[in-house]
C-alpha cells in the first residue's frame, strides 16, 4: 500500500512507498543559510538516501534558491532553500516492456525540497517532482 500516488507530466503513475521529512535548516545552531551550508545539506540527504535504499538509484530534484537582501557573512550571500527537505522512494511499473509486469517494478529514491509538509499527491505535487525523467533515472527490479 502506498502513501500517495504522484502523476508525472508524462502520465506515468508513481506510488510513494517511503517518505521522510526534515527541516531544511533544523538544528542549525550557528551560521546562516548560504551556498556552503546548502551544499552540505544536499550531500547529507543524498548520502542518507543511498544508505537507506542501497539497491535503488538516487536523484536530486534541484531546489529553488532565494537570495534575500541580507548582510553577506564570511561564507557569502544568504541563500535560502524551501523549508522542508524530503527523501522519498517511488515505485512504478517496469521500464522494460519485455519484463513480466506481475513480477517486476521500477524504483527511484528522490531528494527534493518543498515549502510545506504536505505529502505530494496526484497532479498537485511540486512541478519539479512531476517532471522527473523516470525512464532515464529509475531502475527495474524483481519482486
Amino acid at each position: 500500500m502506498s502513501l500517495a500516488r504522484v502523476v508525472l507530466t508524462t502520465g506515468r503513475q508513481l506510488d510513494l512507498s517511503d517518505l521522510r521529512f526534515s527541516s531544511t535548516y533544523g538544528g542549525m545552531l550557528e551560521g546562516y543559510p548560504c551556498r556552503v551550508v546548502n551544499e552540505m545539506k544536499i550531500r547529507g540527504l543524498l548520502h542518507s538516501a543511498e544508505k537507506e535504499f542501497p539497491s535503488t538509484p538516487v536523484h536530486l530534484v534541484p531546489p529553488t534558491r532565494e537570495y534575500p537582501d541580507q548582510y553577506a557573512g564570511a561564507f557569502g550571500p544568504v541563500e535560502v532553500m524551501p523549508s522542508v527537505a524530503c527523501v522519498g522512494r517511488f515505485r512504478s511499473t517496469a521500464l522494460d516492456p519485455a519484463l513480466d509486469p506481475v513480477l517486476h517494478r521500477s524504483a527511484l529514491a528522490v531528494v527534493w525540497f518543498q515549502p510545506t509538509t504536505e505529502v505530494p499527491s496526484g497532479c498537485d505535487a511540486e512541478e519539479a517532482l512531476r517532471d522527473l525523467a523516470w525512464d532515464e533515472l529509475a531502475r527495474d527490479y524483481e519482486l
